[in-house]
């Protein structure tokens, strides 16, 4: 029989429990109500005990694995396992059982206010800390390279619970969206080193946006008035139904020298060298010299005055961190540097003309199952550009909006999704087309669908560009001279998301 019960909707019952009272009902009723936003199911309880069951690493396995990232040396794994084994099986009869889903939670602490540590504190009492990272202490690729070779190392030796445990491993994501990119980034990385299967991920939304928690059904917010709220997501993370979501692998070209703040979203590579078909597609002369960025996203890319805001805010909130400790305070800051940047009303000591983004980019696509580069004209009202992979954008707004079959036939358009191969491109022309877009009176000002995108940046009246990934800005000096590239295409494999809804 399931350490689980369920019954009308979804109600799993803690054993030996009373029944409610009228008082009680009234009461569990008007937290189900706020909890409708967070995305998680109302009317779930569960049992602490049985989830711990289902959801702990056995002991020894524990001690192994923490020992492998103390030292930075997954060498412990080869620790005699009867000697672990005699330690940490005493007094407990499921201990070194294989658990059906086993979580490892990775938690920014700094996400969410002062509400960060409140949520790590409770994933400790409810996993304990061998399960529990901090991301601010520990790093998921440090994880990855000694805590989970450890476990794959117990694995090879014929351990069945490492084996077990490794195979049906999931992980746990409390914070933004920066964060969970973050986390996906590094278990990308098990791809390329042949070492499946990649564990899925769930989300506790901790941000400021949650639009990929929210695209899952983890909600836009995390409603703290109820502890047990953790539990349940820890419950849904460990039984929710898997979703495939695609990622976006971004490289950025440009002369030796120019100067860019770079996001953690981006990492230096080797010198990149264009193909004969992009050197003839492209308009300006390269340069001897090219420094190389790449980086990959989940949600979005964009490019003009939304990144350039998005840039103010992000230092603003890094030099003063106590004027931006709520979602409510982001988003009033946020609209601040908004009016300030022009994106509301240009300067007149500025030509407005100049502020199109079609005076420093060259835009082109290749659609799906096509091999060929099309141009794509850029329209002069046009002041940002964004690449959508989700149907959410700009906390839970969808600018692309639901197009009629008929206007999608029109356009060569198909209905968006997640794991389609597609970005939608679309442009924001000002702050008031943009306000409109996000309070979804309008759809923005499509632009095309497109199955890889690359993008020609050249100097002039500008000097810099602000651009932006999944909510990591940066700003970059154009040249007059020497173009800028910025190229867009899917990483082969998907990622796996948990659903929480």
């Amino acid at each position: 029989m399931s350490r689980f019960s369920m019954s009308e909707p979804e109600e799993v019952l803690m054993r030996g429990g009373n029944a409610e009272t009228p008082t009680r009902d009234s009461t569990r009723a008007s937290i189900a109500e706020t909890l409708k936003g967070c995305g998680i199911a109302t009317g779930l309880r569960v049992d602490k005990e049985d989830l711990r069951r289902r959801i702990l690493i056995p002991g020894r396995l524990r001690a192994a694995m923490a020992e492998a990232m103390r030292s930075k040396d997954p060498a412990p794994a080869l620790v005699p396992l009867r000697r672990l084994q005699r330690r940490f099986n005493r007094g407990s009869r499921w201990e070194d059982v294989a658990p059906e889903a086993p979580i490892v939670v990775f938690v920014n602490s700094r996400s969410g206010g002062r509400l960060g540590p409140i949520v790590k504190a409770r994933l400790l009492d409810l996993v304990g800390n061998a399960q529990v990272f901090d991301l601010a202490e520990m790093k998921p690729s440090d994880f990855l390279e000694y805590g989970l070779v450890c476990l794959e190392k117990l694995a090879d030796l014929g351990d069945y619970c490492a084996k077990s445990t490794r195979q049906n491993m999931r992980v746990m994501v409390a914070g933004g969206d920066g964060t969970v990119g973050w986390v996906l980034g590094s278990l990308d990385e098990l791809h390329a080193q042949c070492r499946e299967p990649i564990p899925p991920t769930g989300i506790i939304p901790l941000g400021t946006g949650n639009d990929l928690s929210r695209s899952f059904g983890w909600g836009g917010s995390f409603p703290f008035a109820w502890k047990s709220l953790v539990k349940r997501c820890l419950f849904r993370a460990a039984t929710g139904p898997i979703s495939h979501l695609d990622s976006w692998h971004v490289l950025v070209s440009l002369s030796d020298g120019e100067a860019i703040d770079i996001p953690h979203s981006l990492r230096h590579t080797g010198e990149h060298t264009f193909t004969q078909e992009v050197e003839g597609d492209v308009e300006a002369e390269w340069p001897d010299k090219i420094t190389c960025l790449e980086g990959v996203f989940y949600n979005y890319f964009s490019i003009g005055m939304d990144a350039q805001v998005a840039y103010g805010f992000h230092h603003f909130r890094e030099e003063k961190p106590h004027l931006a400790q709520s979602p409510i305070a982001n988003k009033l800051i946020y609209t601040g540097y908004s009016c300030a940047q022009g994106w509301f009303v240009t300067p007149c000591t500025s030509d407005p003309t100049l502020r199109g983004l079609n005076n420093i980019l060259r835009l082109s696509i290749k659609k799906i199952n096509s091999p060929n580069w099309e141009h794509i004209r850029v329209p002069s009202s046009v002041r940002a550009i964004v690449a959508l992979n989700l149907h959410n954008y700009g906390s839970g707004r969808n600018p692309w909006g639901s197009p009629k079959p008929e206007y999608l036939l029109k356009k060569g358009f198909v209905e968006a999704q997640y794991d389609d191969g597609l970005l939608e491109i679309f442009g924001l022309k000002q702050g008031w087309h943009a306000s409109f877009v996000m309070v979804e009176l309008i759809s923005a000002k499509h632009i095309a669908q497109a199955a890889a995108i690359r993008l020609e940046i050249r100097g002039g009246t500008w000097n810099h560009a602000y651009m932006q990934m999944d909510g990591e800005p940066w700003k970059q000096r154009i040249s007059s001279e020497y173009s800028s590239f910025v190229e867009i295409t899917r990483v082969p494999h998907q990622s796996l998301i948990i659903r929480g809804d």
